[in-house]
């Protein structure tokens, strides 16, 4: 069963601090879930905790059973069994979405072991019809023409595929209709056991009526400000945020304004990476 513990971590990019303190442990079998306003720090925790080389850690740690992640480059930190379902996956023309996601498995093997094609291609075929996909999708160039919806359930495709023990969804259900949400909500929750901890990232209550979360976790001026059950998310539903935000003293619960998180959270890592190979 795979731990991830985060331990007061602080990050900045291009001066500006974001991250003030994030303290957070999230085990195998366990399903949290980060809720908050736009620019309180949710996103630009999920590309710290993968490695987005824009962001810079000044303090605090995370480790994976044990073993330090801010030592690790991004593909290691995949290797090792990290996975983030990004809010606004990149289109990569040229490269097939079946051989980005046979290589990413391949990377993930020993030396001595080899993928098998035969398995391989069961296995892809089969999550394309639980995921409800056009049947084309393994020559296609990976999310290029694809719509909001059919990107957000390629990332699960591969989530599917790569197997990771911590997977982290990053606002998953913006950009899918009611049934769309209901097809990934029951991918991801079918995935659910003692050897997947899920991260789940939102503005609405919506997506947790399809994948049930223990933890509920707010977040706001880059911290974890309360913690609770279903019962802080009903209350969130029914009341928003204000009241939160009044208990705590807080006027402007954001660490980013619109124009600023655009400009920070725009660019993609992986794309950045395909780019320079």
């Amino acid at each position: 069963m795979a731990t991830l513990i985060i331990k007061d971590l602080h990050a900045e990019v291009e001066g500006k601090e974001i991250l003030k303190g994030v303290n957070l442990t999230l085990n195998g079998g366990e399903t949290h879930a980060i809720m908050g306003p736009n620019g309180t720090g949710k996103s630009t925790l999920a590309s710290v905790i993968m490695g987005h080389p824009r962001f810079t850690v000044t303090k605090g740690s995370i480790t994976l059973d044990g073993e330090n992640v801010l030592e690790m480059e991004t593909d290691e930190r995949a290797r090792a069994g990290l996975f983030l379902a990004m809010q606004s996956p990149a289109e990569v023309p040229g490269v097939t979405n079946s051989d980005f996601i046979k290589t990413a498995m391949n990377a993930r093997l020993k030396d001595d072991e080899k993928l098998s094609l035969f398995k391989f291609i069961r296995a892809y075929d089969k999550a394309v019809q639980e995921l409800k996909m056009n049947e084309d999708l393994p020559h296609r160039y990976l999310n290029e023409g694809f719509s909001g919806g059919e990107k957000k359930r390629n990332e699960i495709l591969q989530m599917k595929m790569l197997k990771p023990k911590i997977a982290i969804l990053d606002e998953i259900d913006s950009g899918l209709d009611i049934d769309a949400l209901k097809i990934v909500g029951e991918n991801v929750t079918s995935m659910k056991g003692n050897d997947l901890g899920l991260l789940l990232i939102t503005h609405y209550q919506r997506l947790l009526d399809y994948i049930h979360a223990e933890h509920v976790h707010v977040m706001m001026k880059g911290q974890i400000v309360r913690s609770g059950g279903v019962e802080l998310m009903q209350k969130i539903d029914d009341q928003g945020y204000d009241w939160l935000k009044e208990e705590l003293g807080i006027d402007d619960e954001r660490v980013l304004h619109e124009e600023e998180e655009r400009i920070i959270l725009g660019s993609c890592a992986t794309k950045e990476a395909l780019e320079k190979k």
